[in-house]
């Protein structure tokens, strides 16, 4: 029996199945297609989704392959500019850029290759899933084979994560349903191939909000280009897939004398995220939990956020030093949060589709220069944040906490620790597990410079690196926290 099934191997799947091995779990993954889609998808992910693939490993392979997005920028019909979304070019807090632009199929390579490393993972390719039915300690998964319908399989799991797309037979099987926010648009992309340098198309990121055909312009890696396209209610798929009709749609930025076309696709873009999370022993992640439309570049990337909230719990619970109600806390905290992004991608397309200045007023904060700001949601509360410190309203709660350097600045903190927990803390805590570090804030002056931020005398960081508890006094430490960082053994772990 498997630890854990893994249905989809996607980005979603693959850093989850990554996670899940790093904790030396027994995992399956399930997977439709033979092989990795090698056309381009998804093209962006930022500084905290970074920090996830450097848990995972990847991080210093894949950044090679990646181009630094300087942000986005929104423009009327007549070129001005309605708003800006500028991204930092310096590293940002999380030890990274701030926004990157990638090849998905080069992402997806890279997990796959760390994920081979893992003696405990099983990979069953061309194996659609059938049908699920769960028992009172493990799943039973019937499968067929994708190119022989005779050729079936059953696997069994202790627990099974969805991760199979928009439209997921696992979230189907929990009955789970979507609550929609209301849009749903058609648009075509379009990847290209440049043929020389066009550095007149610029690097940034170009929303042209045209009411009559919004479109977007996207500076993907190397000599890849994407144009997104509003198809209008009259015209059919096999129209605008057309290459005539694609070249009329991009002759004011490029001819064939410039570019190949590499990829022409339709989608419907919509607005959902599932009201179900969690049944029993089965769950869902990604696009299986959510579909957003795609104006800020966060639905891949909501994902593998889900990844790295979940993986962890799984471990715990499988290891048996937590209860499996820990698992009611993934979509607790991850559906508001996925919503977040939701909402305020619904309001970018608002703004494109409509040339709505009032809404380019409230996306600019209110700063009088039309400038964006990166959104930053909370976890939704759960169990393990709603009373777990003194001070509810300490920005960073539910957050991702910085990545700090250690030892003079040569170490990134997430390499030291790994995909676990610490608390930072100036005097260490009793009873900690020996998987737990303890990071000593006197001598890291990053790491006391957070505290005094948060008014804190302690601060519990989760492997996925957000901000559990955040407390006043160390004397809370034990009280307070989850009891899973602690034992009776002694530990030494600390930084």
């Amino acid at each position: 029996m498997y630890d854990v099934a893994l249905v989809g191997y996607g980005p979603t799947g693959a850093t989850l199945a990554n996670l899940l091995a790093l904790q030396g779990l027994n995992v399956l993954v399930l997977e439709r297609e033979a092989k990795i889609y090698h056309l381009p998808r998804a093209v962006h992910f930022d500084d905290e989704v970074m920090r996830v693939f450097q848990t995972v490993g990847i991080a210093d392979d894949l950044l090679p392959l990646v181009h630094v997005n300087p942000g986005m920028k929104f423009v009327d019909q007549s070129g001005t500019a309605l708003l800006d979304w500028p991204r930092p070019q310096e590293i940002t807090e999380h030890g990274w850029n701030a926004s990157y632009r990638l090849h998905q199929p080069d992402l997806e390579r890279l997990l796959r290759d760390k994920l081979a490393n893992y003696e405990k993972v099983t990979v069953a390719s061309e194996t659609m899933v059938t049908a699920l039915s769960s028992s009172p300690d493990h799943v039973e998964i019937e499968t067929q084979n994708r190119q022989d319908a005779t050729r079936r399989q059953k696997y069994q799991a202790r627990y099974v994560v969805g991760c199979d797309g928009a439209n997921s037979i696992v979230r189907q099987s929990m009955g789970s349903t979507m609550k929609d926010f209301g849009f749903e648009e058609r648009w075509l992309v379009v990847d290209v191939l440049l043929k020389h340098p066009r550095p007149d198309l610029g690097d940034h990121s170009i929303q042209f909000c045209d009411p009559e055909r919004p479109m977007t312009y996207c500076r993907s890696p190397g000599i890849r280009r994407r144009w997104e396209i509003t198809i209008l209610p009259d015209e059919t798929e096999t129209e605008v897939l057309t290459e005539s009709f694609v070249w009329d749609l991009l002759k004011r930025w490029i001819t064939p004398k410039d570019a190949e076309i590499e990829r022409t696709a339709v989608y419907t873009f919509h607005s959902q995220v599932a009201k179900t999370w969690r049944s029993e022993r089965v769950m869902i992640a990604g696009d299986a939990a959510h579909l957003t439309p795609p104006f800020m570049g966060q639905g891949m990337c909501t994902g593998i956020r889900d990844a790295a909230n979940l993986a962890w719990k799984l471990g715990h619970v499988i290891k048996e030093d937590a209860e499996d109600d820990i698992l009611d806390s993934y979509g607790l905290e991850r559906r508001p949060h996925a919503q977040s992004y939701v909402e305020t991608a619904i309001k970018l397309g608002a703004l494109i589709n409509s040339l709505d200045r009032n809404t380019a007023k409230e996306l600019s904060s209110g700063n009088g220069q039309g400038q964006m700001r990166s959104i930053a949601p909370r976890l939704g509360q759960s169990a393990l944040t709603k009373a777990s410190c003194a001070q509810h309203d300490a920005s960073s709660l539910g957050r991702p906490a910085p990545q700090f350097t250690t030892q003079h600045n040569t170490e990134r903190f997430d390499d030291r620790i790994g995909y676990a927990h610490s608390i930072i803390s100036h005097q260490k805590p009793d009873g900690m597990r020996n998987t737990v570090l303890w990071l000593d804030a006197g001598r890291h002056s990053e790491a006391n410079r957070f505290l005094k931020s948060q008014d804190a005398a302690a601060i519990w960081v989760r492997p996925d690196r957000y901000v559990g508890s955040i407390l006043k006094d160390t004397d809370l430490i034990r009280k307070t926290l989850p009891t899973f960082l602690f034992d009776d053994t002694k530990n030494e772990s600390h930084l």
